[in-house]
């Protein structure tokens, strides 16, 4: 695989320091590049996706990838696409986010076998001995002049930017000039608001080195109405089924609008161009068949096979009418938790059930799913309400704690459309 022509292909190459040098430098032999990130989460979302595609893709040409961990580059905060200061993160916290965000690495890059497995460094440790001097003898080779002509801190000059946060672009440059003196790393990668900070590293290299680095970056991608990907209307998507549950995540991508399905799908998918160029030719005729592959696709790669099918079952009981008890029945503790924060749910005692509660009494009086006995007594008449999938035709039928899925679930069902959770606490 060519590594620029699949960037190119895929709409992710922006820019290089030498488009055609770097092209000729990675096809001469095999290179070692590297992208950093910063632990200021307590794990990674899909907007670092993009960067761990590169990663990838980088390792699939043949190359060998370096995720570089900021330990020390977390402490101080990039000036980068933000308008203000950044807050400055705990040490202890900092560590945390560091030790979750690598391990969601694993799930991306090949760690074992190979001679391009993927490293970790972490730049806490090239900075961590080192005194105020040796830090300020650093940048005696970069100019004032130089550093404030960078995007990133021109458009913070105005509103204001700390000596904390200036001297950012400092340490990102000798991450590099580091990396390429101790582990051979001649090419850093990144998104196009890291253009600034990563030729301030070539830059350390030509002056400081016999040698040359290259840079490469990606663009920044956003939606078709300019907002900012990676985020949904309740906040970010994370690649941890802690903080994003694998449906929520299949969902995204279900839910992505027509007009970003393609772009998504070649940013992501490790289809083969011709399979992918196969689906975008069907994409007119039916563009949930694209959403659906790659809301497939990432969610086996990003949360696993059983995660996957797991979201199928929980994605069928809340959307296919014709959904039975056997469906019901086959979702886990924690897909029925995923099924409660998707519909409107109720939290109840267990006191209640401990000696049977008539099913008026639970659906009018303990929760608001009819609003008065006389509707619910009708709604049970019409035969429109069920508890677990099983039909209710007698408005004093006892529920009890028999009636617990997973010892702490019951789903009602009010008519076709209206489902609602009992969670007992």
């Amino acid at each position: 695989m060519n590594f620029i022509e699949e960037l190119k292909w895929r709409g992710m190459y922006y820019q290089s320091t030498d488009e055609a040098g770097v092209e000729q430098h990675l096809l001469k032999e095999k290179r070692v590049g590297y992208i950093g990130f910063d632990p200021t989460a307590p794990a990674l979302t899909i907007g670092n996706f993009v960067q761990i595609m590169i990663l990838k893709l980088f390792q699939l040409s043949g190359h060998k990838p370096i995720v570089l961990m900021g330990g020390a580059t977390g402490r101080i905060g990039d000036p980068s696409g933000k308008s203000e200061e950044r807050e400055l993160k705990s040490f202890d916290l900092l560590k945390a986010n560091l030790a979750a965000q690598q391990e969601n690495f694993y799930k991306f890059l090949d760690f074992d076998g190979g001679d391009n497995v993927a490293e970790f460094r972490n730049n806490y440790d090239f900075y961590k001995n080192m005194n105020a001097m040796d830090f300020l003898r650093l940048g005696k080779k970069i100019t004032i002049n130089y550093m404030t002509s960078k995007t990133s801190v021109k458009k913070r000059i105005e509103t204001g930017l700390s000596f904390t946060e200036f001297s950012y672009q400092i340490l990102q440059g000798y991450d590099f000039q580091h990396l390429y003196e101790n582990d051979g790393v001649t090419l850093q990668m990144g998104g196009s608001d890291q253009w600034g900070n990563i030729t301030t590293g070539t830059e350390f290299i030509g002056k400081n080195t016999d040698g040359k680095a290259y840079a490469v970056t990606t663009p920044l991608l956003t939606k078709a109405d300019g907002s900012k990907f990676g985020k949904s209307e309740k906040g970010n998507i994370w690649l941890d089924a802690k903080l994003t549950s694998p449906y929520k995540f299949y969902q995204f991508w279900i839910n992505a609008a027509d007009a970003d399905i393609k772009k998504f799908n070649r940013y992501f998918t490790l289809k083969s161009r011709a399979e992918t160029e196969a689906l975008e030719a069907d994409f007119d005729n039916n563009p949930n068949i694209l959403k659906q592959s790659l809301g497939k696709e990432l969610t086996i790669r990003v949360h696993g096979q059983a995660a996957y099918e797991a979201v199928l079952k929980v994605s069928e009981l809340l959307f296919n009418k014709k959904a039975n008890k056997e469906t019901l029945l086959s979702l886990a503790a924690k897909d029925l938790a995923v099924v409660g924060g998707e519909i409107p749910s109720f939290t109840i005692a267990k006191s209640v059930l401990e000696n049977g509660v008539a099913v008026i009494d639970l659906i009018a009086e303990q929760t608001s799913i009819v609003a008065s006995k006389g509707e619910g007594r009708r709604a049970i008449k019409g035969g429109a309400v069920s508890v677990n999938k099983d039909k209710i035709s007698n408005h004093e039928t006892v529920i009890n704690h028999e009636n617990l899925l997973h010892g702490r679930y019951l789903m009602v069902d009010n008519g076709k459309k209206n489902k609602f959770m009992i969670v007992v606490e």
